[in-house]
């Protein structure tokens, strides 16, 4: 199958690999010049864990392709996929549609035979309606199907989700986008398909977020309990995990949830909700909560710190591990927080070094690894998951440090070893 994918991001490129390695001809089309040209020479534009070696053999074998030329990219293609950004609007946090319509305009241009055109960004109800009146007024001779095919991919883990999916959800009526869209997945004959009507499908994805969303807030708040409760949250989410109708996933505590998607994707819920009418209060204070969490969490580092020249070594910037993802990380924020309290920061990512600085400048110290970070720090705090963090020779880093305290606010840590090397231990959701 021709399988032409406009926009190469966290959605787009790790999807067009993952079609590739599937056997069909994929082409990326991006507008961003620079970018086209590193992945045409071979050069990935972002992390992902397990994308670079899919990459690059489909790259070399041909399934793969990348052009800025939005003719070269979807004429003749069997199926096209938008998978461009939708940021939250400054002000109203509603999911701005500026790219999805601009790639909608320029592709109808280019339609000259059937072609089922799908979403795989996260668009509001009611996008493939409008994109389907874009196409019409454009080409009106289009012969097309506009169907929406949301992704459920984790960052940190989207090949795996790629090619293990708990579900694939198609949103289209139209018989014929049907088959097509089964002759895509045939392979997945363990992966339940659901066909259901087009905004239907819009709003699963949201709704999964959100509830998603909901689950982190109340584990963190249930962290906060067990800490004056004098309970352990690891061994309460692991009892409440056991009962199936809850389950164990998203129910680790934490500083706040971040990235590309949930605080986005939970904002435009609500600003939907309100266009309908209707209130959503389960949201609306999720939302709240998470961004006051993170300013709680920065203070609680703060009060590990004797005074403004304290030095605090932060390690970990992306918003989870398994990617180069900063975009509103919890560990920003709360760096950001302790900025304004004039301390001294120095910091480390295994992979995310250089989304961070674009982030936060010079106003911090960039390490080369985790010793480095540490080196004179009065106060170390975990604010991403990264394996690598739980390896570390923590005998060394007492040895590096000024004072031996730890603020592990991932709950990584081995608190038997950190207890050992002489550190003060501190992590969320138990009484220390």
């Amino acid at each position: 199958m021709k399988i032409a994918i406009i926009g190469t991001g966290y959605v787009g490129l790790p999807s067009g690999v993952g079609f590739a390695e599937l056997g069909n001809e994929v082409c990326c089309i991006d507008n961003n010049l620079q970018k086209i040209e590193k992945l045409q020479n071979g050069e990935l534009t972002i992390y992902e864990d397990g994308l670079q070696e899919l990459f690059e053999r489909n790259l070399q074998n041909g399934h793969l392709r990348f052009t800025s030329s939005m003719r070269e990219g979807v004429e003749n293609a069997d199926l096209i996929i938008i998978a461009v950004g939708t940021p939250p609007h400054p002000i109203t946090k509603e999911a701005d549609l500026q790219y999805i319509e601009a790639a909608a305009e320029e592709l109808a241009q280019f339609l000259n035979k059937y072609t089922v055109v799908a979403t795989k960004s996260t668009v509001p109800v009611g996008t493939g309606d409008k994109i389907e009146q874009i196409i019409s007024r454009i080409n009106s001779k289009a012969e097309v199907d506009v169907i929406s095919l949301p992704e459920f991919l984790r960052e940190g883990f989207a090949i795996h989700d790629f090619f293990a999916p708990d579900r694939i959800v198609v949103g289209t009526e139209s018989i014929r986008a049907r088959k097509l869209i089964a002759e895509l997945y045939k392979d997945f004959t363990t992966t339940k398909i659901l066909y259901v009507n087009r905004r239907s499908s819009e709003t699963i994805k949201y709704a999964s977020n959100a509830f998603l969303a909901v689950k982190l807030n109340y584990i963190n708040e249930l962290a906060d309990f067990c800490e004056k409760a004098g309970a352990d949250i690891d061994e309460v989410a692991a009892g409440m995990g056991a009962d199936s109708r809850i389950g164990h996933k998203f129910l680790r505590a934490g500083p706040g949830f971040g990235g590309s998607c949930f605080p986005k994707d939970t904002n435009a819920m609500s600003f939907m909700a309100h266009q309908f009418g209707i209130s959503m209060p389960l949201i609306d204070t999720t939302i709240a909560e998470n961004e006051k969490r993170q300013l709680s969490m920065a203070e609680r580092i703060l009060s590990h710190t004797t005074t403004d020249s304290a030095q605090i070594a932060v390690l970990g910037l992306a918003f989870k591990n398994g990617t180069d993802d900063c975009r509103t990380s919890p560990a920003i924020n709360i760096v950001k927080e302790m900025l304004k309290h004039n301390r001294n920061i120095s910091v480390y990512d295994p992979k995310a070094m250089a989304s961070a600085q674009t982030l936060l400048g010079n106003e911090v110290t960039y390490a080369e690894n985790a010793y480095q970070a540490v080196e004179k720090a009065d106060v170390v705090t975990i604010l991403t998951e990264w394996n690598d963090f739980k390896l570390l020779n923590w005998e060394k880093i007492a040895n590096l440090m000024n004072q031996r305290i730890v603020v592990d606010l991932r709950n990584i840590l081995d608190e038997k070893i950190l207890l050992q090397a002489g550190f003060k231990y501190y992590r969320i959701g138990k009484k220390m």
